[in-house]
């Protein structure tokens, strides 16, 4: 396991804890078992899907990124607002990153993604390494367009000389903006998405409600090979619809930052 107190050495790929692998394994075997039972009532159908199950965990890793990523993101848009204000105040660049780590520490947790990161910060300054360098890597390491526009403003100040205090505020403001929006977009959709959950289940609830209030209705769809096929044809179906809407549903805010 990577120490808690170092930062991530890249954004963009996710290493799965086994606690993490479990819960996700755990959850494939329960769909496969529900699948089987629904669309073929066969313990070798169950079987056959279970390499699936053991593969599953590895398909969420997007997921996973995505979500840690906007976790990153929305304690970035605070630690930025926390650094505008202690520059304002009249501290040096490393002083105010020192600052503000302090602040974040209290509000996020010395284990937390932004603190990791404003450490590393801080260490590299004591290493004599330029402040636009250090976050220069960690805009490159986060992946995420906003991280990526601050640095870009930092290194622009700092070789012009400019009003840092006045920049790094008026930055704050604009990304912090840019940052709300996307999470107002994400809570106007998050009643769809739910939605989008229920929905998904429901086929599944009336295949299993219609055969346990009218026992045998569907025997034939599970004892011939043509009620077999029709039920492969529905279980595609489903797939494909579960497929459909979660591609209509999802937001790609965080994973395309």
């Amino acid at each position: 396991m990577p120490n808690s107190r170092q930062p991530v050495s890249s954004y963009e790929r996710y290493r799965l804890s086994p606690s993490e692998y479990l819960k996700l394994l755990l959850r494939a075997v329960l769909a496969a078992a529900l699948f089987s039972f629904v669309f073929y009532r066969s313990l070798f159908c169950f079987l056959l899907l279970l390499p699936l199950a053991l593969l599953y965990p590895l398909t969420r890793r997007n997921a996973l990124i995505a979500a840690r990523k906007r976790k990153l993101l929305l304690a970035f848009r605070e630690a930025l607002s926390l650094l505008a204000a202690s520059l304002s105040a009249g501290y040096s660049l490393e002083n105010a990153l020192r600052e503000s780590l302090c602040e974040l520490e209290v509000l996020y947790g010395p284990a937390s993604l932004i603190v990791r990161e404003f450490t590393y910060l801080l260490r590299q300054l004591e290493m004599n390494i330029p402040p636009e360098q250090a976050v220069d890597d960690f805009a490159r390491r986060s992946g995420l367009d906003d991280i990526k526009t601050f640095a870009g403003v930092l290194r622009i100040a700092r070789k012009s000389g400019g009003d840092l205090p006045g920049i790094m505020r008026r930055t704050s403001e604009v990304i912090g903006d840019r940052i709300q929006i996307k999470e107002e977009i994400l809570t106007l959709t998050a009643a769809r998405r739910f939605e989008q959950r229920v929905m998904n289940v429901i086929p599944l609830f009336m295949i299993l409600y219609v055969d346990f209030s009218s026992p045998g209705f569907f025997r034939v769809m599970y004892e011939t090979f043509m009620g077999r096929i029709v039920m492969t044809l529905c279980l595609a179906t489903y797939l494909f619809a579960l497929y459909l809407s979660q591609r209509i549903a999802s937001v790609s805010l965080w994973e395309s930052s």
